[in-house]
């Protein structure tokens, strides 16, 4: 079984919910698995050390599980138009990974949530995108041939699957966005079966 590493940061649960939907759609695909991962959240207290297992959800996230994926789609909150420092923290600490090559031509996607329709979900997408590139991952997006993106009213990009969570953090997933996350699990997880070596 082939693995696509869904990674992803939540603090208002919007975003574990996406991911959620995101490994539905790779697990459509015959002999592929989603492996839901999360990171830790950082301290303001320089001294305080997160626990090794969360209390709840998905497992932290280790080098192994990039390692050993066949593709990724990371997931985080939009703040101010950027990534999650807790997502962004993690992914500083891969350099060993670049160094050995680890990503190169894998796959990768991405998907966020904002509190409001213009929250910064564009710029956030294409943020998280970067240390990809450098990665030499191999970036998947949303095709308008997904009829959602032409028709949501709420989230949605082809940059990667987005939602509209408002500014208290409760509105559901829409149908259109769960649809379009679907998606990409589904698509990550196609490109990764094609960009397999025999």
């Amino acid at each position: 079984m082939r693995e696509i590493l869904v990674l992803y940061y939540s603090r208002d649960g919007s975003v574990a919910r996406m991911a959620q939907l995101v490994a539905r759609g790779v697990e459509e695909v015959g002999g592929m698995a989603a492996r839901l991962r999360t990171v830790p959240p950082i301290s303001t207290v320089c001294e305080a050390v997160a626990e090794t297992v969360p209390d709840s959800g998905a497992p932290y996230v280790t080098a192994d599980d990039m390692r050993e994926c066949d593709g990724l789609v990371l997931g985080s909150p939009s703040y101010f138009g950027n990534m999650a420092a807790p997502l962004k923290y993690f992914l500083d600490t891969t350099g060993s990974l670049w160094l050995s090559g680890s990503m190169v031509n894998k796959p990768a996607a991405l998907f966020t949530s904002s509190g409001t329709l213009h929250g910064g979900q564009e710029s956030t997408l294409l943020s998280m995108m970067l240390p990809l590139f450098h990665h030499g991952m191999v970036m998947v997006g949303l095709p308008y041939s997904e009829s959602d993106l032409s028709t949501t009213t709420t989230g949605g990009t082809p940059y990667g699957a987005s939602h509209y969570a408002g500014v208290d953090g409760k509105q559901r997933v829409s149908d259109e966005e769960g649809r379009l996350c679907k998606a990409l699990g589904h698509r990550v997880a196609k490109v990764a079966q094609a960009l397999m070596l025999p």
